[in-house]
């Protein structure tokens, strides 16, 4: 009886990781079918973009305060001076982020803007050539070239664009600078070690409410009606429960494959947008969306866009195989590779 209660432990054992990961991805996937929901709540909150900012950081906070308080993060939280005001530096760019990109919304579209708004990671090597010093390989500039290239075709600018009043260029710009601040609290955040990201995620929604509250169109609030639920989602669902959803599936699943889930949420936000409101991208807009998908997984999996070469007719011994070899990543290659981009 012995033995096969040791049998039974050990297949209960074996299965763990698997059963871990599994419940990983299932966490992943439903942050970002929420996050792809956010434009929906943004637009039919009524509220100007900065105010609606302003009130996801109020209600997010609230949030993600009782839920570290009710875990015990604030117990040994790791904080050091330095840590903390990395931590805000990167909450300055992480609400004017989310600013920006609501900016667009209502310049071009919830499907354009998203769709733009994920060149995040390439921003994020860029970034890290420009403040790491690191070298910006034929790898990393073949992908570049290629999102580029993509995001040309979803921008869909016209001649009327260009000739009319200039919304939507202006809009495109917003969803761009929304993902460069991406990049940029990316970069700065990926410093703080040793502190739960719920704390960090805490210190940042903290700080956006005295920063935003300058920006903020108060007046709207006794106008607001239904839209008050809208915001309260904004913070609860999709600043509460979507970070906490994400943080505790980035502790089970490898970077490719919170790479490849990452995804879902361009995916969502499409979908939404043309459920609720009908908007659809065009053909010519479809066509750029694989080459950002396509630029963004090879950049953060390092995989190489070029034509698969002739294999020599003898093959080097395995323990000369340079692919085989990995370099040391600096923190901004690990930057680049962990970014899940998420409004």
């Amino acid at each position: 009886m012995s033995g096969m209660g040791g049998t039974g432990d050990g297949t209960s054992a074996s299965n763990a990781p698997a059963r871990r990961e599994t419940r990983g991805a299932v966490e992943l996937t439903a942050a970002m079918l929420l996050s792809g929901t956010i434009g929906v709540f943004v637009v039919e909150s009524g509220a100007s973009p900065f105010t609606v900012v302003f009130y996801r950081c109020v209600f997010g906070a609230l949030f993600l305060g009782l839920y570290c308080l009710a875990r015990g993060f604030f117990r040994n939280h790791g904080f050091t001076p330095k840590k903390l005001a990395l931590a805000a530096l990167g909450g300055v760019f992480i609400v004017f982020n989310w600013a920006f990109l609501f900016e667009a919304y209502g310049s071009t579209s919830i499907s354009v803007a998203t769709v733009v708004y994920h060149t995040q990671p390439f921003f994020v090597v860029l970034l890290g050539a420009l403040f790491f010093r690191e070298r910006i390989t034929r790898q990393k500039a073949g992908w570049l070239l290629v999102a580029f290239l993509g995001l040309v075709l979803v921008a869909g600018v016209s001649a009327s664009d260009l000739s009319g009043d200039g919304a939507y260029l202006v809009g495109l710009g917003y969803a761009l600078l929304a993902a460069l601040f991406y990049g940029l609290s990316t970069i700065i955040t990926k410093r703080v070690t040793g502190v739960r990201p719920h704390l960090v995620a805490l210190v940042q929604v903290l700080l956006g409410i005295p920063l935003l509250l300058p920006f903020t169109r108060l007046g709207e609030s006794a106008h607001l009606g239904t839209g008050w639920a809208w915001l309260a989602g904004l913070g609860f669902l999709h600043t509460g429960v979507m970070y906490a959803l994400m943080y505790s599936a980035y502790q089970k699943l490898p970077t490719a494959k919170i790479a490849v889930l990452a995804f879902v949420y361009p995916a969502a936000a499409l979908l939404s947008d043309w459920a609720v409101y009908g908007h659809h991208v065009t053909w010519v807009q479809a066509l750029g969306i694989p080459l950002i998908v396509a630029a963004s997984l090879g950049t953060n999996l390092g995989r190489r866009p070029r034509l698969r070469r002739a294999r020599p007719a003898v093959r080097p011994p395995a323990s000369a195989a340079s692919p085989g070899r990995r370099t040391a990543a600096t923190p901004a290659t690990a930057a680049a590779r962990r970014a899940t981009p998420a409004a």
